[in-house]
């Protein structure tokens, strides 16, 4: 079908030659630089006649690609052919020019030889192309290009690239947490910590500086320490009260972080979407949003008795959603008897556990499940108490507010070359705490 498959550059020097077929020989070459690419009147028709031999050519920016054959050839399917290799090429390297092309020479005849047989299409698609020729091409950039790639190499801000523009701006900042607890039987805090991310989606033009401050209690402190004043010294009070202490934390790499350690200021570029600022820790002084009190008792040989009580200590206006009480049962349990009056709740056999859900649950209110367990008999019914004493209570739920006490007290965007403040910035801050291992011990 094609004889030959030759590409040219703007001044008609050949860069790639496959010959598929006998009948075509080297003069086409030439015939079609001097018939063409070198012609005195502009050719029009991307069909050409020269002594009994077809050349069909498109042209990509400054380069040729022509198609030989002597043969009465479908026209429609060769130029599909000859749009259909560009798109190869370029998914292999990029755009398409002289310097790609020289670049990628052995690259471009592995491909030549797969998408033809002896003249005939065989493999157009560049999913099933890519599966045999696994070799990624070298991929040329333009002079804007390499300099944006040099200023974010050698520069400071790698992570950001010039010239972003939005109609808003607009910050959103997500505070997420995820609080853990091991708490006895009798109400004792036996181990609590709290690991917390926050996430920032940024949508600002330019390359902005942002300013972001916490009630770090290092930073309050001072602050305070900074006053001599009567007045100080009553915020000084109140700032310890509202401030938190921060075990460990990790920052993006945009944070300047010698801005941190002298004035404990969070300030940074960020990258445009969404990123990870930063990822802390805290032990102390943890806000715990649920309480939950179990009781267990045998009221017969093979007969339980639990009773577990959840209460939230919130504020009223707060909601909790997604409320789940995992409570274990013994092995040996033949069936359950549930009474709730709030939520849903279902004895799961497959996992030996009572489940509990509740869609939402206000703040400084109590709800209680009540489950008489029948056991089968065995020679472990005396120590079916033990097994359930043995495993703990375990609480999932999400409430609005960060259980470590993390606030935002300031986030301040400053862009001096667009000229848009602080204030022309639409900025969102939310606060999302998950439970993490929230457990109760029943005894």
């Amino acid at each position: 079908m094609i004889g030959g498959l030759f590409l040219y550059n703007h001044k008609g020097e050949v860069l790639i030659s496959r010959v598929y077929r006998d009948d075509i020989g080297r003069n086409a070459v030439d015939a079609f630089r001097v018939s063409v690419i070198h012609a005195r009147q502009q050719v029009r028709s991307p069909v050409t006649n020269i002594a009994r031999t077809s050349f069909f050519h498109i042209r990509c920016a400054n380069l040729w690609l022509a198609a030989v054959t002597k043969q009465n050839v479908n026209a429609a399917c060769v130029f599909e052919f000859l749009h259909k290799t560009v798109a190869i090429l370029e998914s292999y390297f990029g755009k398409l020019s002289e310097e790609s092309v020289k670049n990628n020479f052995v690259l471009i005849y592995e491909l030549l030889d797969e998408v033809l047989d002896f003249g005939y299409p065989q493999k157009t698609d560049v999913g099933i192309l890519k599966t045999y020729i696994t070799q990624q091409g070298v991929k040329t950039q333009s002079a804007a290009e390499q300099t944006q790639i040099t200023s974010q190499v050698t520069g400071q801000i790698g992570w950001r690239r010039e010239g972003i523009k939005y109609r808003k701006n607009e910050l959103y900042l997500d505070v997420l947490e995820n609080i853990n607890l091991l708490m006895s039987a009798q109400g004792q805090t036996l181990s609590s910590h709290v690991s917390g991310r926050v996430v920032m989606k940024s949508f600002l033009s330019g390359m902005p500086e942002c300013k972001f401050g916490l009630n770090d209690k290092l930073v309050l402190e001072k602050q305070s320490k900074a006053s001599t004043t009567e007045a100080a010294g009553v915020e000084k009070k109140a700032g310890a009260k509202n401030s938190i202490a921060i075990d460990d934390s990790t920052f993006h790499q945009c944070v300047k972080l010698s801005k941190f350690e002298t004035e404990r200021s969070i300030s940074f570029i960020p990258p445009d979407g969404e990123f990870e600022l930063m990822r802390y820790r805290t032990t102390k002084d943890i806000s715990l949003p649920f309480r939950v009190i179990p009781l267990v008792r045998e009221t017969g040989r093979t007969k339980l008795e639990i009773k577990v009580v959840v209460k939230s200590n919130f504020k009223p206006q707060q909601l909790a959603q997604k409320i789940e009480v995992r409570i274990p049962t013994p092995s040996n349990t033949a069936g359950c008897q549930l009474l709730c009056l709030k939520g849903k709740a279902k004895y799961k056999a497959s996992e030996n556990a009572i489940i509990w859900k509740m869609r939402r649950m206000a703040g400084l209110k109590e709800s209680q499940i009540s489950a008489e367990v029948e056991l089968l008999p065995s020679s472990d019914s005396a120590n079916a108490q033990k097994q359930v004493t043995k495993a703990p209570i375990s609480m999932n739920f999400e409430v609005p507010f960060a259980c470590s006490g993390l606030k935002v007290r300031y986030l301040k965007v400053f862009e001096a070359k667009l000229n848009y403040s602080d204030h022309d910035t639409i900025k969102w801050v939310r606060y999302i705490s998950r439970s993490g291992a929230y457990e109760t011990r029943v005894q």
